[in-house]
């Protein structure tokens, strides 16, 4: 039992804790792939926070304060990108909060092309752009 339990606290210290970041738009397709992150061969555990707050609503300040927070707890931070993701101002801060944070980003997308349009911090910051089937070996 003592073994049996050890082996499943050391699975859950391996797992990566993810910060995804995403337009709200793409809830539908995010939650697809948090399912997937939580099957127990997966070594990502995401931490995330859906935000469908105007991004310069009377709240904001306390949002960005609750994200910072989820972001300085992740050890990476993965950007969901889609036709819509260059549109949100949440997501495009939350990759320059993590930066500055010195966390790793890498961006994901599902398909075989990234959309043409990324978040502007993407592509300022060079940011790598990887399907998701090539995401966790990006996060190595």
């Amino acid at each position: 039992m003592d073994k049996a339990r050890e082996e499943l606290r050391r699975a859950e210290t391996a797992r990566r804790n993810v910060f995804l970041s995403f337009a709200y738009e793409d809830i539908n397709e995010v939650n697809l792939l948090r399912g997937q992150a939580q099957s127990e061969r997966s070594d990502i555990e995401f931490n995330d926070w859906s935000v469908q707050e105007p991004f310069d609503s009377s709240r904001a300040d306390y949002i960005r304060q609750k994200i910072g927070e989820r972001i300085a707890q992740s050890s990476v931070t993965v950007v969901f990108v889609s036709s819509a993701t260059h549109r949100s101002r949440w997501v495009d801060w939350e990759i320059r909060e993590s930066l500055e944070r010195g966390k790793k980003v890498v961006a994901v997308h599902v398909g075989k092309r990234a959309p043409r349009q990324l978040p502007a911090a993407v592509t300022e910051n060079r940011i790598a752009v990887v399907p998701w089937s090539k995401l966790a070996d990006a996060l190595k």
